[in-house]
C-alpha cells in the first residue's frame, strides 16, 4: 500500500515538474527580452534604454515580483520625450542572470550590477527610481555610489524593517531542500490560479489596467529560477534594512519620495514618511486615495515629480530648505 501511494505521488510530483518545465518555456516565449544585454561580473543584465541619448538619464528599477517592464509601461513613453531613459531587470528577475547564494538577494550587491550597466552605457550620473523593493535599492545606490547618483525619487520604497515576517511561500521557497522542489514542482501550477488576483491586491484600492498581466509578463515571476531569487529578495530584506536605514541621514542627493495614503503594501508612515524625514532636505509627495502603484494611478504626477529633479540635478538648484515639504496630491480614484 505504502509503495504504491508514493509511486503515486513521484508520478503526480514528475508530471508537475515536467508541467513546470514546459510552462515555464512558453512564458518564455510569450514575454522575451524587450532590451538589450551587457555582462558584469560575467553575468548577463538585461535592460531597455529609450529616449534622447545626450539627455539627463533616469534608472528604473521595479519591485519585487516583477520585472523591466512594469516601470517602463506605466513611465517609458513620456518620460523618454525628454531624457534618457534605462530600465533594468534585477538580478535574477525577467531576463537578467543572478551569482549563487544568499548575498546576491542583497540590495547592495545588486546595486553592483546596476552600475555595471551604467559604466557599459557610459552613464556617469542619473536620477534613480526605485519602487518599493527598489527603492531600498536606489537608497543603497544613494549610500555607496554617491557619485553616480544626480537624484533620488522612491515611489512606495520598502525602506524599513517591519514587524510580521513574510508570506508563508517565500518562507517555503527559501527553504533548504524542499524549497526547489516547492519552486520547481508547485509554484507554477498553482501560482498562474493567483497571478491577477495578487496584482489587483497590489493595485488596490485603484484596479488595474486590463492588459497589465499580459503586457507586464507578471507570470514570469513563477518561473522556478526566478521565483527563488524574489523569494530570496523578499526574505533577506528585512535584516539588510535593519543596517542600512540608520545611515539615510548620510543621503546628500535630491530626494522626493512618493507614497500614496491608501497603500496596504509597504505602510506609508512606516516607511515613506519616516524616510523624508531622515533624508536631509527630501520632499515627500502623498497622493489621497491611492495605493501600492502610484506610477500607474498617478502617472502624470510621478513623471511630473521626475522631469522636475532630472532638471534641477542638470542645473544650479536654489538652496533648499532644511525642513521636510510635504504636499498632498487628490487623484481620481480608478
Amino acid at each position: 500500500m505504502l509503495v504504491a501511494v508514493a509511486a503515486t505521488v513521484l508520478v503526480v510530483l514528475g508530471g508537475l515538474v515536467g508541467y513546470t518545465l514546459a510552462r515555464s518555456q512558453r512564458l518564455g516565449d510569450l514575454h522575451p527580452p524587450a532590451g538589450s544585454f551587457t555582462r558584469v561580473d560575467g553575468l548577463r543584465m538585461h535592460y531597455v534604454e529609450d529616449g534622447p541619448a545626450d539627455a539627463p538619464a533616469v534608472v528604473l528599477l521595479h519591485g519585487a515580483s516583477g520585472n523591466l517592464n512594469d516601470p517602463m509601461l506605466a513611465l517609458g513613453d513620456p518620460l523618454s520625450e525628454r531624457l534618457r531613459v534605462i530600465a533594468i531587470d534585477r538580478p535574477g528577475h525577467g531576463w537578467s542572470q543572478r551569482a549563487a547564494g544568499p548575498e546576491a538577494a542583497l540590495p547592495s550587491d545588486q546595486a553592483r550590477y546596476v552600475i555595471g550597466v551604467l559604466d557599459d552605457l557610459k552613464v556617469a550620473k542619473a536620477v534613480i527610481v526605485g519602487h518599493s523593493w527598489g527603492g531600498a535599492l536606489a537608497l543603497n545606490l544613494a549610500l555607496e555610489y554617491p557619485h553616480r547618483v544626480a537624484g533620488l525619487v522612491l515611489l512606495a520604497p520598502a525602506a524599513y524593517p517591519w514587524a510580521g515576517g513574510i508570506n508563508w511561500y517565500y518562507t517555503l521557497a527559501t527553504l533548504p531542500g524542499f524549497g526547489r522542489l516547492f519552486t520547481d514542482a508547485l509554484v507554477l501550477p498553482f501560482g498562474e490560479m493567483v497571478v491577477k488576483p495578487a496584482v489587483r491586491s497590489s493595485f488596490a484600492p485603484q484596479t488595474p489596467p486590463d492588459d497589465y498581466v499580459s503586457k507586464a509578463g507578471s507570470a514570469l515571476v513563477l518561473r522556478p529560477a526566478e521565483f527563488r531569487a524574489n523569494a530570496q529578495d523578499v526574505a533577506e530584506l528585512v535584516g539588510f534594512l535593519i543596517d542600512q536605514a540608520p545611515r539615510y541621514p548620510e543621503i546628500a542627493v535630491p530626494t522626493v519620495v512618493i507614497t500614496g495614503d491608501a497603500d496596504k503594501t509597504v505602510a506609508p508612515r512606516l516607511n515613506a514618511h519616516r524616510l523624508a524625514g531622515d533624508i536631509p532636505n527630501a520632499r515627500l509627495v502623498e497622493l489621497d486615495g491611492v495605493g501600492h502603484m502610484p506610477h500607474y494611478v498617478a502617472a502624470d504626477t510621478v513623471v511630473a515629480e521626475i522631469e522636475r529633479l532630472a532638471a534641477e540635478t542638470r542645473e544650479p538648484a536654489a538652496q533648499a530648505d532644511s525642513s521636510v515639504a510635504v504636499e498632498s496630491v487628490r487623484s481620481l480614484k480608478r
